[in-house]
């Protein structure tokens, strides 16, 4: 497993591809608070299961103050497809080697269907507007994470 984040660090910027084909920075987000997730691959159930969570909640997530981008190894075209059949409403961001997952921590040994690999942790890191995390979570579930998430920020 690769590093966590910790609490009030900050957090590491990137450059990727988004799901347009557009670069996204996180430094183009100083000034609003942010959630970026991780998720391990488009259209798999569980990642799924979060990315429909999170477009269900982004009026609320939006209403608060904050953006929310959604990072996994997929290419952008995957990416716009998943955007698309599921009607996300936040960027989807492609990191092809998953180097930033690794950096932010979102990376480590898992196990689906009885083998082990390595691979892209469900992780979310809430940032403030300087892009310090604020909160950290890591390895969660797909299923009821964004409700938990939104009582843990307030967020009626």
């Amino acid at each position: 497993m690769t590093s966590e984040l910790s609490i009030d660090a900050p957090a590491p910027d990137f450059e990727l591809i988004d799901d347009k084909g557009s670069h996204v920075r996180l430094s183009d987000y100083r000034g609003t608070p942010v959630i970026v997730y991780f998720y391990p691959k488009a259209e798999t159930p569980g990642c799924t299961t979060e990315a429909c969570d999170f477009r269900d909640n982004l009026t609320a997530l939006h209403t608060a103050g904050f953006s929310v981008l959604g990072i996994s190894p997929d290419d952008p075209e995957t990416l716009a497809a998943f955007r698309e059949n599921h009607t996300l409403g936040f960027k989807l961001v492609s990191d092809p080697g998953s180097d930033v997952a690794k950096s932010w921590g979102a990376w480590g040994e898992k196990t689906v269907n009885d083998q082990t690999f390595d691979g892209v942790l469900r992780s979310t890191l809430v940032l403030d507007s300087a892009g310090i995390v604020e909160q950290a979570h890591y390895n969660v579930a797909a299923e009821g994470h964004v409700a938990a998430l939104r009582d843990q920020l307030g967020i009626p």
